[in-house]
């Protein structure tokens, strides 16, 4: 079933591996859904880190995927493949989606999809998916966090941080960021963290030890990596739960101490989103519409949109992610 539609679309697409120049726009014939997946007219792709990543030919989407990048989007749903249910043409939704954002119509499987929070624009709630879900999956299942405990995000003023701030905050927990400046301190604050530390001019751990009695945090979201392994495992508390989602600045550690892990009862796990069963993504789709869509239909949490761009200017969408100058979500707007 489908609504009457283009023969083509624009998407961007990397020539090659390399800097922000790869990235071009062409004209394509449009993509089809499948058995169990809807065709989405984009209106709002975000932009995240993992897409640089791909640029650079470090992160290549799963075997059997498109090529080109983008890992959410929102738009209208204008066809639907075999098997697809639940949504009807014209449905405002957004979508996790493995590859293919970056263009004007994109195909997501229907487990991955999730309505349009009223409270949001499709812009808005393109930026939704790839931080939810990661955010969700990882901080309250994979970290479980609970009530009452302290809870620390490092890049609070990322897309990530900016969402587990806000989640956190509001599943509640005692939050703390980490950012890179006074400005990204006080954003951190406003979005609900109670206390944010500029790692630029304090020791995180000592900062989090003074903000919890000498105990430490329950859970750490941590996307540095290697050079914050030590420091992250004396931050914890009795029983902590460190949780890796990335490694920007290194994914090798030397040595390392394995002491505080056995003497604190600790966790060390971590997760990756992109190849994940349909099943697995499916299943936290669910968790994210009974736990955390509620939050977004009244407006008390939101995704944060430092700028948008027009698709054919995605190579300064990246500019500006590199840049590491923003504040909350970059997206991509296709003018649908």
């Amino acid at each position: 079933m489908t609504a009457s539609l283009p023969e083509t679309m624009r998407q961007i697409r990397f020539s090659g591996a390399g800097g922000p120049d790869v990235l071009s726009l062409e004209t394509v014939p449009l993509p089809q859904a499948g058995a169990g997946q809807v065709l989405i007219e984009v209106v709002g792709a975000g932009v995240n880190r993992p897409d640089i990543q791909q640029r650079e030919g470090k992160y290549p989407p799963p075997k059997g995927a498109t090529e080109i990048p983008g890992l959410e989007v929102a738009g209208r749903v204008v066809a639907l493949g075999e098997g697809a249910t639940g949504v009807s043409i014209g449905d405002e939704v957004c979508a996790l989606v493995i590859s293919g954002g970056y263009a004007e119509f994109a195909v997501a499987e229907i487990g991955q999809c999730l309505p349009k929070p009223r409270s949001l624009s499709l812009i808005e709630a393109g930026g939704l998916p790839e931080n939810y879900f990661t955010v969700y999956s990882t901080v309250i299942e994979r970290g479980r966090l609970k009530a009452g405990e302290a809870f620390l995000v490092h890049g609070g003023s990322s897309g990530i941080g900016s969402t587990a701030i806000q989640i956190a905050k509001h599943h509640g927990a005692r939050v703390f960021a980490t950012a890179g400046s006074a400005e990204k301190c006080d954003f951190c604050r406003e979005l609900g963290a109670d206390a944010a530390i500029n790692y630029r001019e304090a020791d995180f751990v000592e900062a989090v030890k003074g903000l919890t009695d000498g105990n430490g945090v329950d859970v750490i979201l941590d996307m540095v990596g290697a050079p914050y392994l030590a420091k992250n495992l004396s931050a914890l508390a009795i029983e902590g739960r460190l949780v890796q989602i990335a490694f920007m600045q290194g994914y090798k550690v030397d040595a390392f101490s394995m002491t505080p892990i056995m003497m604190k009862r600790l966790t060390f796990t971590g997760a990756t989103l992109r190849a994940r069963p349909k099943a697995e993504k499916a299943a936290i789709a669910q968790g994210l519409a009974r736990d955390v869509w509620p939050l977004l239909e009244t407006g008390a949490i939101r995704p944060i949109i430092h700028a948008t761009f027009p698709l054919e200017e995605a190579r300064k969408a990246h500019e500006l992610m590199e840049s590491s100058t923003h504040l909350g979500k970059i997206m991509l707007t296709t003018g649908r």
